[in-house]
């Protein structure tokens, strides 16, 4: 089954549409038959323990990883038969480092401008927007390993918008923040969404950002969405008073350490270290 090649045209039609996608590496099935549908401007939060399949997925749909079977849009393209569109109109954010300590902020931007094809007409302005929008403007110039965890994450995530995508993936946008640089990057994500109507999909392994940034969240495990909602809606399901810790750990069968996180994941990224 394929998506409907007109939804390209439409302007309500999901940011992320998904049809019994799937990926197999040899007989280990990754991603199973998977339906999902994010709406354009939605803040989507995907969680799963280690191995459900996150990974897979955001590589298909940011054309990385063939599917084996099925079909998606993003951003109303083909992620098979259009995937430089698909390209043109997304962001993403890894996990690992994508900034070079050696180069300023500004310098950064200036280098992911002209990978992205930004006419030079238009660099400075674009450059000098994201450094507003991400609250930048002071240390622009200052070199990138003297920034905080939190600045580092910010032009991360600057840097990803600035061929203006309709939507951005972000792979643990906070892990290894401090709860000040996590606080700060929450309220840029909020603001990117709120004034500027982009589609944010993201994963998490912290249960408190997923619970108060997202406004949809899905669980995925052994390569299927297994549960999805609002936050409260999946709380509700469970227990009264229930966390979304509790949810995750229902639903999955995984068990979460004392602060909400998976055990494991604390040490992944050692922002400062690794740009010195």
């Amino acid at each position: 089954m394929s998506i409907p090649v007109d939804s390209c045209q439409n302007p309500a039609a999901p940011a992320i549409e998904t049809r019994e996608l799937s990926c197999s590496f040899g007989k280990l099935v990754a991603v199973n038959r998977l339906d999902l549908s994010v709406p354009p401007g939605a803040l989507f939060g995907l969680l799963g323990p280690n191995g459900a399949g996150k990974s897979t997925l955001i590589k298909m749909l940011i054309t990385l990883l063939p599917p084996s079977s099925g079909s998606a849009r993003v951003a109303g393209c083909d992620i098979r038969t259009q995937s430089v569109e698909v390209r043109r109109r997304i962001g993403y954010v890894p996990q690992l480092l994508s900034a070079d300590g050696a180069l300023t902020g500004r310098e950064n931007l200036e280098l992911f401008a002209r990978l992205y094809g930004i006419p030079g007409t238009e660099r400075a302005q674009r450059i000098d927007g994201v450094l507003s929008v991400m609250k930048l403007q002071d240390v622009a110039d200052n070199l990138v390993q003297r920034y905080s965890g939190g600045m580092i994450r910010r032009l991360e995530i600057g840097q990803s918008l600035l061929h203006d995508p309709r939507v951005l993936f972000l792979d643990e946008p906070t892990v290894g923040l401090d709860p000040l640089a996590r606080q700060a990057v929450w309220e840029r994500l909020q603001t990117l969404r709120d004034a500027h109507g982009i589609t944010l999909f993201m994963t998490t392994h912290d249960m408190e950002e997923a619970d108060r940034l997202c406004e949809t969240v899905a669980i995925m495990n052994h390569g299927r969405v297994v549960a999805m909602g609002r936050p409260d809606e999946l709380k509700a399901s469970v227990r009264e008073g229930a966390s979304l810790g509790d949810v995750f750990a229902y639903y999955s069968g995984e068990t979460l350490d004392q602060e909400g996180e998976y055990r494991g994941v604390r040490g992944t990224r050692r922002t400062a270290s690794r740009l010195g």
